[in-house]
């Protein structure tokens, strides 16, 4: 039985310029940078806020993005990459066992918040010089719509890969390229080829490989799921600040962003594979959720004391 919704996912990486390969993933990165920076500037002039203040923040959010993501995922997932190859920590590329170019992959959303959170204390004492949660009030807007971009770059990329689920569901997915026992190295060792784009394509093509391909399980979607939930949760706050007074109660916004993306966060857990981390064999809960819980309980003590911080003005 064919069902409409299940496919095979296996894009190339990007756009080949001859000189450059223009990957997807990094185009995400770019959507999301350049409709933050759009949003936040419809912030800034409704608050009267110079454009020089709007660039120095949005030069210090990429910056603590990519540092905290990065740190994020060796902490909390990798952290035997301290030791192991200490080079690969900041760099897109891999020394051990063998050089090889990785890009910027191995990021996590969680290092990002902390960073973001650190760097907003530092900007609103030194530069704009407006509380705290104010800011950060602010800045959830446009982060939670990059938040779309950068899980439907996961997508496109093959990775943060769901739970193994079956061809039924609707929105099962098999991504050829995602699953860790088949990599680039052991796609064109079994296709004897030596590009592994042509090797992937022949995998899912080519009759020969029959049997491979159906080895390759349906998994869900985890990227779509959160990506399409982030929708949501982007229009609740910016209905929030743009059509409420709640932009007046510091840390009210703030404090339903973290509820509300970190749920969405937390539940989609269930349904995908296990990055690894703290959480041991037969975990209670995987380490994204462990990681989870402190953003959702500060976001319901910001929402419930957020009145105390009315502006009277």
């Amino acid at each position: 039985m064919t069902h409409a919704l299940s496919f095979v996912w296996n894009p190339h990486e990007g756009i080949d310029l001859g000189f450059f390969l223009l990957r997807y993933y990094s185009l995400m990165w770019v959507v999301a940078f350049g409709l933050g920076f759009f949003v936040m500037k419809k912030i800034f002039e409704r608050e009267g806020e110079s454009m020089e203040k709007l660039d120095k923040l949005f030069i210090y959010t990429i910056v603590a993005t990519m540092i905290g993501a990065r740190l994020g995922h060796v902490i909390f997932y990798q952290p035997e990459l301290f030791r192991e190859d200490p080079v690969n920590v900041f760099l897109p590329f891999r020394t051990t066992p063998k050089f090889e170019f990785t890009g910027f992959a191995g990021l996590a959303s969680h290092g990002a918040a902390i960073a973001i959170i650190l760097v907003i204390f530092y900007y609103s004492k030194k530069i704009i010089k407006r509380p705290v949660l104010w800011m950060l009030d602010r800045i959830v807007i446009p982060v939670t719509s990059g938040g779309i971009f950068i899980r439907i770059g996961n997508f496109i990329n093959s990775e943060i890969l769901g739970s193994e689920t079956t061809a039924d569901l609707p929105t099962a997915v098999k991504f050829i390229r995602g699953e860790k026992y088949l990599d680039k190295a052991d796609a064109m060792k079994l296709t004897q080829t030596n590009d592994y784009n042509k090797a992937y394509d022949m995998i899912q093509n080519d009759p020969k490989f029959s049997e491979n391909l159906a080895a390759i399980p349906y998994r869900h979607p985890a990227q779509l799921y959160e990506a399409f939930c982030y929708i949501f949760v982007f229009a609740i706050i910016y209905y929030m600040y743009w059509k409420t007074d709640s932009r007046k109660q510091h840390g009210l916004i703030f404090g339903v962003f973290l509820v509300l993306l970190w749920t969405v966060r937390f539940v989609v857990e269930f349904v995908k594979q296990s990055q690894g981390g703290f959480e041991g064999e037969n975990p209670i809960l995987l380490t994204g959720q462990w990681l989870s819980i402190p953003f959702i309980l500060v976001g319901f003590y910001l929402i419930f004391t957020a009145k105390k911080r009315t502006e009277t003005l």
